[in-house]
């Protein structure tokens, strides 16, 4: 974009937001790819039933406008081009005939639908869903969570006329357009991935009909620019371009050049994902890992732990008491890496990939009497660490070839934690210049549904540099195979005990 005189870019700058499972987190980039600032806000998740998890989807939307109020403070407001948003996916949004919100958000990491979900993979059946969807049921997807509404809330899901996903709902609320895009939409169970349409069959099969969906767009389309009080409300012009977004993984993987074909990134935020990118559709043989819609356009598979960072967080802060995460870690010796005899399972929130059991429990394995803090806190690295890898080797015995990785995340801030991570898989991991995952890539949707680029593949060629790189090291790679073989061991024995501890 040239000025009048065609000597220089105009002074752009695009918004992108994270909406987050604990807070909304907003950057102000500039054209050239520089983060000027940002802004956090946090809000409340609620826990009504062990295993259950909500939002109010108000809280995302005052949280999302408060903070772009102060973003854009100093700045000259036709000076604010575009906006995306990275959201946290899965989490069934439902609005009726008023456009107002239902009921709270059943969010990605909520285990209420076993039995919805049973009866999608066992009764409707895993070859079905793959055809229809290209994947099967999991509990936090959307699908069984429509199911469950339908039974157990039969009023509520009566007075349905709009179902969407979280980050949707801010779109609707800056634009006035019920819109979603491919990569988000796929994690719903409704979407018919290869074919990018919302599926019939599944659609029948929830009780609810495309009417009822929102419009389906690619994640760097313009959906609409901002409505005439909402522009005035936050003091932005009405001619900002809001962009379709993406669901919070594909944002993610944008925002560290994971596009095209042969791309891989590996994201440690609240929950913990391998990210693999392709240019054509693809789905795993065994279902465990998802089959969905890139935002670049193109596909990608993913295996999703529900807990990762979240389990250090749950560690240091509610058992140990302390939030100074890097001195407890500064504990750990170097020479005791991969030796540790204690072994921890991360499945707090019950697990997805890639063993899809809403019953699976965290686990201490291995403490005796000489046992410290310390090797417990070791423990939780690593154990995330061997659960990330599980979905590698998975795609691994696909023949699918993963040689390096882009690494994100609030947990690959961690410089210890991403050498356990690269040794246990093997692997280099790359840290990019702009560590803002979901956020970055927003805004580099935003660029391109605004014009400052062409394509998503020529925004990250241009804007993503790695910063460093973390090398695995032979001996501690030896160590952490035999390490992950007996931590192979711990889940299987343990599977049949989580569900006879559910049932006493």
């Amino acid at each position: 974009m040239l000025d009048n005189k065609g000597k220089g870019r105009v002074k752009m700058f695009y918004v992108g937001v994270d909406l987050g499972t604990s807070a909304c987190k907003l950057l102000l980039v500039d054209s050239e790819g520089q983060v000027q600032k940002s802004i956090s806000r946090e809000y409340p998740i609620s826990f009504p039933q062990t295993g259950w998890s909500e939002q109010n989807p108000e809280d995302w939307w005052l949280a999302c406008a408060n903070g772009l109020q102060e973003l854009v403070q100093g700045i000259d407001s036709t000076e604010i081009a575009g906006l995306g948003v990275g959201g946290q996916m899965h989490g069934l949004v439902v609005l009726d005939a008023q456009d107002r919100v239902i009921r709270p958000a059943i969010l990605w990491n909520d285990g209420r639908t076993e039995q919805q979900v049973e009866y999608l993979n066992q009764t409707v059946g895993t070859d079905f869903l793959s055809q229809h969807t290209a994947n099967i049921a999991f509990a936090g997807f959307t699908a069984p969570k429509l199911l469950w509404m339908r039974e157990q809330e039969p009023e509520n899901f009566a007075q349905i006329q709009k179902i969407m996903l979280p980050k949707d709902y801010l779109v609707y609320r800056l634009t006035g357009v019920h819109a979603t895009d491919y990569s988000d939409a796929s994690g719903m169970l409704l979407l018919d991935v290869k074919n990018k349409c919302w599926s019939k069959p599944l659609l029948e099969i929830c009780g609810v009909s495309e009417g009822q969906m929102p419009t389906l767009y690619q994640s760097y389309d313009k959906v609409g620019t901002l409505l005439p009080h909402i522009a005035q409300q936050l003091g932005l012009s009405q001619t900002v371009v809001v962009c379709a977004s993406a669901g919070d993984n594909a944002a993610a993987a944008v925002g560290t050049g994971t596009v095209g074909a042969g791309g891989c990134n590996i994201s440690l935020g609240t929950s913990g994902t391998v990210f693999i990118s392709s240019d054509h559709f693809a789905v795993d043989e065994k279902n465990a890992l998802h089959s969905f819609a890139h935002a670049d356009g193109g596909y990608h598979l993913m295996g999703c732990m529900l807990s990762a960072a979240s389990c250090n967080k749950w560690w240091e802060e509610e058992i140990v008491g302390t939030t100074n995460y890097q001195t407890e870690q500064a504990k750990i010796l170097q020479e005791h890496l991969g030796k540790n005899e204690v072994y921890f399972l991360p499945y707090l929130m019950g697990e997805r990939s890639p063993i899809n059991d809403v019953n699976a429990r965290g686990m201490f394995v291995g403490m005796s009497m000489s046992t410290t803090r310390t090797d417990m806190t070791q423990a939780v690295l690593e154990g995330v660490a061997f659960a990330i890898r599980d979905s590698v080797e998975v795609a691994r015995s696909q023949g699918i070839e993963i040689s390096r990785s882009k690494i994100c995340g609030g947990g690959s801030k961690s410089a210890l934690w991403k050498q356990i991570l690269a040794n246990v898989l093997s692997i280099p991991l790359d840290t990019v210049v702009t560590e803002q995952g979901p956020g970055y890539g927003a805004a580099m949707l935003a660029m391109v549904a605004h014009g400052r680029f062409q394509t998503v593949q020529q925004a990250a060629d241009v804007l993503v540099r790695v910063k460093e790189t973390t090398f695995p090291e032979p001996e501690l790679v030896q160590r952490y195979e035999q390490a992950y073989r007996r931590f192979q061991k711990i889940y299987p024995t343990c599977k049949q005990l989580f569900v006879q501890l559910k049932t006493q």
